[in-house]
């Protein structure tokens, strides 16, 4: 079965990711990634400096997902790059994974910067700006602002040249879509990836009576089987109106080798995994590969673009997005 990913003139062996913030924070857990049947990893949303993130606790575990509010925990842009310039250099068959680096400024100016230090390093690769974070108390997410977004890409395309994608939140309406893929598709961006986690859920426990997260009286994040159909729609959303050489990136309620697949005919290039991955660890890479082979032989298909983006209507009629 080729599970083999092109993007953007990369080739991976396959289009699983985890997503930023899901075993990727240190050293052990980027080690761990990279020695895992993913076919690419992505470092931890950065900040300049290190950051502790909310108060614990801040994740929770849930039947059908999870709620959180990290708050953006990490050690530093500058250890997340001296981590993948390593890899890059190294002669380790696994280094070709590490070509994704993922920042979260706490400001558009922070932003800047953070993009600024990766224009002067020795990086070669992809840059995962997230404008999407639901967990930073007093921080709004700068991709619900459209006309702040279009301002923040005019600047960082004024002077940044690596090949640069954004994490988006969900978008819930059909006009919020168009609006937002008209700013897009006026960028080289590379790619989008979408989505977060649905912001400001609440998880209260019947026994308790008490929110089941610490930070933000218990609001956080929801992830998991929850999210899947807004993840879907919105792969499904941005893959009909984004022009081509903008790649989708879905994220969004992988339980199984069964959502990978509704991701990809949707869409996706790629997909990453957060809260499947944390609940099990990297060893789902080696489940969900093994499940979404077994459905493309059902499907009698060899190869993911047979089927990438070729979703049906109700009458049966498909829109497949062009290959890049």
């Amino acid at each position: 079965m080729d599970f083999t990913t092109r993007f953007h003139g990369q080739e991976f062996a396959n289009p699983l990711m985890n997503a930023s913030g899901v075993w990727c924070y240190d050293d052990e857990e980027l080690d761990a990634m990279g020695s895992s049947a993913s076919g690419a990893v992505v470092t931890k949303s950065a900040t300049t400096n290190f950051r502790e993130g909310n108060p614990e606790p801040r994740y929770q575990s849930l039947p059908l997902g999870s709620i959180n509010s990290m708050g953006l925990p990490n050690k530093g842009l500058d250890f997340y790059l001296d981590y993948v310039i390593r890899q890059q250099e190294s002669s380790a068959t696994n280094a070709q994974k590490f070509q994704f680096v993922s920042i979260a400024g706490t400001s558009p100016e922070e932003d800047i910067l953070l993009l600024k230090k990766i224009q002067a390093s020795d990086y070669k690769g992809f840059v995962e700006l997230n404008l999407s974070c639901p967990n930073v108390p007093g921080k709004p997410q700068m991709a619900y602002d459209i006309d702040a977004t279009r301002a923040l890409l005019e600047e960082i395309f004024s002077f940044f040249d690596q090949p640069l994608g954004i994490k988006l939140p969900p978008f819930f309406d059909l006009v919020h879509f168009d609006l937002m893929a008209d700013v897009l598709n006026d960028f080289p961006l590379a790619f989008v990836n979408c989505i977060n986690s649905v912001g400001n859920g609440l998880i209260v426990d019947v026994h308790t009576e008490r929110v089941v997260i610490h930070p933000k009286n218990g609001f956080g994040g929801i992830g998991g089987p929850y999210v899947l159909p807004t993840a879907l729609a919105n792969v499904r959303a941005y893959a009909e109106r984004l022009k081509p050489s903008i790649r989708i990136i879905g994220t969004g309620g992988v339980e199984s080798g069964e959502e990978v697949f509704l991701h990809l005919l949707c869409g996706a290039d790629m997909v990453q995994v957060g809260t499947q991955l944390q609940k099990e660890g990297p060893a789902v890479f080696d489940r969900l590969l093994k499940e979404l082979g077994q459905i493309m032989e059902e499907k009698g298909y060899k190869s993911i673009d047979e089927f990438r983006g070729k979703v049906r209507n109700y009458a049966g009629e498909s829109n497949p997005r062009p290959l890049a």
